[in-house]
């Protein structure tokens, strides 16, 4: 039999396989809040403007509800045969009110329907992970208040280059994390715009109120061009591109709790609630949260990919190939979701070793360029020269198997003959850290201030206390 929505056109039923390719309602099924509220604002507008009886719009707004409720307590029967959500709530709605169903989709498409449900979707998907990025901020933050002074090596190349602390380092990734909400909230301004009353593709003849249904749902203001108001997913991408370079920041934390809890490095330790076992090696504690963080980056950037490759090739307006927008974008928001919840977990529940970072910030040299300091700072040195004589320091440090704070001053001497005792002054690693005063240095003070700036910032005075 055909399609009930436009059989007035064909004779004859689709085939199988055309059911299969053809419905959506497996993925869309996702958008039925946002689809209830638009069409409850559109019903609500219709009425209004007298485009359709108040009585039939009053209908419509409490079958609408009803639907809702059916929904959320499990009995609505969700049909494959009705293709998408949207038909299926219209299908549902017109068994409910009867002949008023019908009157719906007056002065609008499935088009901008499912143009405005999915603006609807990804603004809340924003909201949602906004909260989770500042709850993460909220647990390093705290975790850097605690940790403002103890000392671990830093690295480039992975390879120890100077002593930072701890705290200075979870609050790396608060910087990060603060620039991922701000794209998401930039590109949320971008996407407040209601597609609704664009209908097909050339708007409508009816007299509807664009500017009423725009702000019945939340909407700055209803898109200006009609065309572009059925087609453009520019919103999706951009929150894709947010969630990307937002996974991308987990996968690096990620990595580093991975190098972090490894015999090797010793410098935290994570709970049985974060790790598993071996099914053979009855000693090993695997990072398996954090190493699935980085796995599921790579989905949150396929599909980035995905959409970006949907879109490439689309002239104006609506095209079929747009019903495969929502599958990728509900993937990458959840994943991205459950990642936040997990590394959330992981900085709250992991135990610092202060005594393994510290031994580490100690070896390879680090205070280097202390040395290098000194010299330029007591001697009068040029930064060139200090470089050059610090580097056979380090060399004479390296062949005797010393650190450099334990280097005999006549070595040193050999190399600078003006080099005095007080040089040992800034060679070990806590007076490193302490020196670094300079704006957004590693010096503990600065840290425990940036930290407790952000919990303010964050709206979480802070009762953690340096440890």
């Amino acid at each position: 039999m055909s399609n009930s929505m436009w059989g007035g056109r064909f004779a004859g039923a689709p085939a199988s396989i055309m059911e299969e390719i053809n419905a959506s309602i497996d993925v869309d099924r996702k958008l039925y809040r946002q689809d209830i509220a638009a069409s409850r604002a559109h019903a609500d507008m219709l009425g209004r403007q007298g485009i359709i009886g108040a009585d039939d719009a009053e209908k419509l707004k409490a079958g609408l509800d009803e639907v809702l409720r059916e929904i959320e307590a499990g009995t609505f029967n969700f049909s494959r045969d009705r293709e998408d959500i949207h038909l299926n709530v219209e299908s549902r709605l017109t068994e409910i009110v009867g002949e008023a169903g019908k009157r719906l989709h007056t002065g609008r498409s499935r088009n901008d329907q499912v143009a405005t449900d999915f603006r609807l979707w990804v603004r809340d998907a924003i909201d949602r992970i906004d909260g989770e990025i500042a709850a993460l901020q909220l647990a390093l933050a705290e975790r850097a208040v605690e940790t403002a002074g103890m000392v671990m090596p830093g690295f480039t190349h992975l390879q120890t280059a100077q002593p930072v602390t701890f705290g200075h380092h979870l609050l790396a990734y608060v910087e990060m994390l603060s620039r991922d909400r701000g794209r998401f909230a930039d590109g949320r301004k971008r996407l407040n715009e209601s597609p609704l009353g664009s209908a097909a593709l050339a708007g409508t003849p009816f007299p509807i109120d664009r500017h009423s249904t725009a702000t019945a749902l939340g909407f700055d203001r209803p898109m200006a061009n009609s065309l572009d108001g059925v087609s453009d997913r520019d919103f999706a991408v951009e929150a894709l591109s947010a969630a990307s370079i937002c996974a991308i920041h987990l996968s690096r934390l990620g990595e580093e709790l991975v190098f972090w809890t490894s015999a090797q490095f010793g410098f935290v330790r994570l709970s049985d609630a974060f790790t598993t076992g071996s099914s053979i090696m009855p000693q090993k504690r695997n990072p398996d949260a954090a190493e699935l963080i980085r796995a599921k980056a790579g989905r949150v950037i396929g599909s980035l990919t995905s959409l970006l490759i949907v879109l490439k090739g689309l002239p104006l307006a609506y095209q079929k190939d747009l019903q495969d927008d929502k599958a990728p974008t509900f993937e990458a928001m959840e994943t991205l979701s459950l990642s936040l919840s997990a590394m959330t977990g992981m900085i709250r529940d992991l135990t610092p070793d202060p005594d393994r970072m510290r031994a580490a910030a100690s070896l390879a040299f680090s205070t280097a360029t202390d040395l290098a300091d000194w010299l330029v700072r007591v001697l009068g040195l040029p930064f060139r020269e200090a470089h050059h004589v610090t580097g056979r320091i380090v060399a004479r440090a390296e062949a005797r198997g010393v650190t450099l704070d334990r280097l005999p001053l006549a070595d040193m001497q050999a190399e600078e003959k003006r080099i005095t005792a007080d040089v040992f002054s800034v060679l070990s690693v806590d007076r490193s850290v302490e020196s670094r005063q300079s704006f957004g240095g590693t010096a503990p003070a600065n840290v425990l201030r940036e930290a407790r700036a952000w919990l303010e910032r964050l709206g979480a005075p802070s009762t953690a206390r340096p440890k």
